[in-house]
């Protein structure tokens, strides 16, 4: 889980400020705002996931055309869908991908749950964010995780006779591997990045004892300040895919926990691009 000493200051975004125009507004004005991401060949469509225990608000990514690809779902960091996700979902999709990016706190609130300035070091607001995550249990998770891959078999841009991949930031890191172990048949691929040191705990429910239940190769990047605090996670995680017998890279990365999300004050844009560039390698060679 983050903390104010892991995932320090604020996050920004002016676009979260235009909430009267709508989510999806903020997200067309990222076009106009950054060309780099802006990919006129991706279609972006705002979508309700039904789940075991509600309707999730989601936003779902697919190349123009005719045709169809490969699914990926994408797990937030623990500040949510906002428009930062949606420039990833859109990059992603225009490599050639059916992208899912759920809301994950949509049984507290809708996306997004925070403002254009939330800082993480604000105990009221960290707890805010807090509450929302504890309101996600276990089976919970799992059960959302087997809901969203099958809203994506569900389309017709969805490519099912390939493997699915996964990819998740901070909290959303242990959250892909429960994606992975929940629906281990179609799950290929998972990256985590900035998983933090919940990704190897003493508790019967830490993510890297589900390595074993699944059927994925991975991209794991620790933030150098997740592994200072917890040197021994990165070794712990190769033990596992090691037992396991899993295709699976560990690295830690030069830079502090946030660094792959815009709009983060530790976001780092060097090491965002080689993160981005290992989880692309990853994609093509399992989902082909």
């Amino acid at each position: 889980m983050c903390d104010e000493f892991i995932h320090p200051g604020l996050v920004t975004d002016d676009r979260l400020s235009r909430r009267s125009f709508g989510f999806l507004t903020g997200a067309v004005a990222v076009a106009a705002a950054a060309p780099a991401l802006a990919q006129s060949n991706v279609t972006e469509t705002d979508v309700t996931v039904k789940t075991a225990d509600g309707n999730c608000d989601a936003v779902l990514f697919h190349p123009q055309g005719q045709g169809n690809w490969p699914a990926v779902l994408i797990w937030p960091d623990i500040m949510g869908l906002r428009p930062a996700y949606r420039d990833m979902g859109r990059r992603l999709a225009a490599q050639g991908y059916t992208v899912l990016i759920p809301n994950p706190f949509y049984r507290s609130a809708k996306a997004p749950v925070i403002g254009d300035n939330f800082d993480f070091s604000n105990p009221e607001q960290r707890a805010r964010l807090t509450g929302y995550r504890n309101a996600m249990s276990n089976d919970g998770i799992d059960h959302d995780a087997q809901a969203y891959l099958a809203f994506l078999d569900a389309q017709a841009q969805t490519n099912k006779a390939k493997k699915a991949g996964v990819q998740g930031y901070c909290m959303g890191g242990a959250l892909s591997f429960r994606t992975a172990a929940a629906v281990p048949n179609r799950i290929g691929a998972v990256g985590s990045f900035h998983g933090g040191n919940g990704m190897v705990t003493k508790n019967p429910d830490s993510p890297h004892l589900l390595i074993a239940k699944t059927n994925a190769a991975y991209v794991v990047g620790q933030a150098k300040n997740d592994d200072a605090q917890a040197p021994t996670v990165k070794d712990d995680l190769k033990a596992a895919f090691a037992a396991a017998k899993k295709t699976a890279t560990v690295e830690v990365y030069q830079a502090d926990h946030g660094w792959c999300v815009k709009g983060s004050a530790v976001y780092n844009e060097g090491e965002a691009e080689r993160a981005w560039t290992a989880l692309s390698a990853m994609y093509k060679a399992n989902l082909a």
